[in-house]
């Protein structure tokens, strides 16, 4: 103990006991409901007990994930919340929610927030593989939005894959393809304008490509190859497709054929790997 000057008297321990940093009572907000009444009812973070705070906040955002808190793909709390509740400050917030993006349970989108990483959707890679059918064998909605639609130079890659000259003019259909309003795919189309005369406006006024395409005489198409390659989004793709720059997309060229074999269609999409995995099947 010590005597009234302040100086240990002797057997004294100079050593302190640990504070516990209290969790703010009232929560609002993002932090209301189901994962609130899971924070509220976790143990304050500790300092100096020999786990850093980050690794504290980590683990028990992860128990009230698992606890049922959020559901998959919903919004976590921001981080001035999250700092606020926990009695820190937004770095170490920070760097938990960077721990839990690195395992997997939670995906951060620059200027949107924090998420609950949401189920993996498997695309299956098949001689017809559809959008809209593979979106809804998972249960989920298909939409998409047209990014671009015009007539355009094929790059050397776009030529080689549809076997016409570089330069040749291509009809590009550019669209984000969405699974219960949430981004999957990011891809680009293109098909040989001379074939295919009136495609264009077909494409405008069709509901799928596979109906425009019937309405210019292919009543059936088949993939013939497909080849996954992976990296690291632009900005602009990160943006489109709510992911991470730090996550790597998926990259699957496609080439896909009429019944008589001849090339109709050259595709490059982009998957994001939080959220879609590529299966190949015998």
């Amino acid at each position: 103990m010590k005597s009234p000057s302040g100086a240990l008297k002797d057997g004294a321990s100079s050593r302190q006991v640990p504070k516990p940093v209290r969790a703010t009572a009232a929560l609002t907000g993002a932090l209301a409901g189901a994962l609130a009444d899971a924070l509220a009812a976790s143990q304050p973070v500790v300092r100096h007990e020999g786990v850093a705070l980050w690794r504290q906040i980590a683990s028990q955002l992860q128990q009230a994930i698992g606890a049922g808190g959020y559901a998959p793909g919903g919004r976590l709390p921001t981080e001035a919340e999250l700092s606020q509740h926990f009695g820190v400050n937004r770095h170490t917030v920070r760097r938990a929610l960077e721990e839990l993006s690195r395992a997997g349970l939670v995906r951060v989108e620059q200027g949107r927030g924090s998420f609950v990483t949401e189920d993996v959707l498997e695309y299956a890679v098949e001689p017809r593989t559809r959008f809209s059918e593979w979106i809804r064998k998972h249960n989920k909605e298909p939409s998409g939005r047209v990014l671009q639609l015009k007539e355009t130079a094929a790059t050397a890659q776009v030529a080689v894959g549809l076997g016409i000259r570089p330069a040749a003019r291509v009809v590009l259909l550019e669209r984000l393809g969405l699974a219960d309003g949430r981004p999957v795919s990011l891809a680009s189309h293109y098909f040989p304008s001379v074939r295919f005369r009136g495609l264009l406006d077909a494409l405008r006024g069709a509901s799928g490509i596979t109906e425009a395409l019937r309405s210019v005489g292919v009543s059936d198409y088949l993939r013939q190859t497909s080849r996954v390659s992976a990296r690291l989004p632009s900005g602009e793709e990160a943006e489109l497709l709510r992911m991470p720059r730090n996550r790597p997309v998926l990259v699957c060229e496609n080439i896909n054929v009429d019944r008589a074999g001849a090339v109709i269609e050259f595709a490059i999409g982009l998957y994001p790997t939080p959220r879609v995995q590529i299966v190949f099947e015998p």
